[in-house]
């Protein structure tokens, strides 16, 4: 589309690709929510969507990407691409922001089918999408949060240099739980080997960015 480029934004790494998703990948994800995100005993949520029913986690999931398309501005978006990995629909990694052209920092959240747990999927698409905030967007700083426990998304901030900055306290189910916020700044952050960004220049002036960088790999 030509006045929604977005739809051939791309971010590939060695395994993954990384889209803005058509409807066929929205129904493909929405079958990854109704199949199921954790376990039974877990909330790694603070909105704790994954209690409804599967089918109508399903499709809360596909409105979810409606509402962020109809909304987006470049002061105020949220950008969630579903990842593939082997050919099948995983996941969605999101990366949102406001008032970029400003602050130039940007907030990441996921998710994963729960059979696709363990397999160093959410690792990589976390890295791909501050490839493309650092050094496609031009960021100076990505943050993160996570239930204190939330060990695996904890860990992928760790793995990927990210520092604590601090917690917050926020009402789960209605019991009091600790947040921890996370923090990596640009000059901290090295892009992996094989990661690439294509079809971002017709896209910048949707996330509040005049001119993208020039180490974003891939096509321009």
């Amino acid at each position: 589309m030509r006045h929604w480029p977005l739809l051939a934004l791309r971010l590939t790494t060695p395994r993954l690709e990384l889209r803005l998703p058509g409807l066929d990948d929205l129904d493909a994800l929405a079958d990854r929510a109704a199949e199921g995100v954790h376990d039974s005993g877990e909330m790694p949520f603070g909105e704790p969507w994954t209690d409804a029913p599967p089918h109508e986690r399903a499709r809360a999931t596909v409105q979810v990407h409606f509402r962020q398309w109809g909304t987006w501005s470049p002061g105020n978006w949220a950008c969630s691409f579903v990842t593939v990995w082997e050919g099948q629909v995983v996941g969605v990694q999101e990366m949102r922001a406001v008032d970029f052209a400003v602050t130039r920092e940007v907030a990441t959240g996921s998710w994963l089918g729960r059979r696709f747990h363990g397999k160093g999927i959410g690792t990589e698409m976390r890295a791909a999408v501050l490839h493309l905030a650092f050094a496609g967007l031009g960021a100076r700083y990505a943050r993160s949060s996570a239930f204190a426990d939330n060990a695996a998304s904890l860990a992928v901030s760790r793995k990927l240099g990210y520092r604590e900055d601090g917690i917050a306290v926020f009402n789960r189910r209605g019991e009091a739980v600790v947040q921890q916020r996370v923090r990596l700044p640009r000059d901290e952050w090295k892009t992996p080997d094989g990661f690439e960004i294509h079809n971002l220049t017709p896209c910048l002036p949707l996330f509040g960015v005049t001119e993208g960088l020039t180490d974003a790999g891939g096509a321009p």
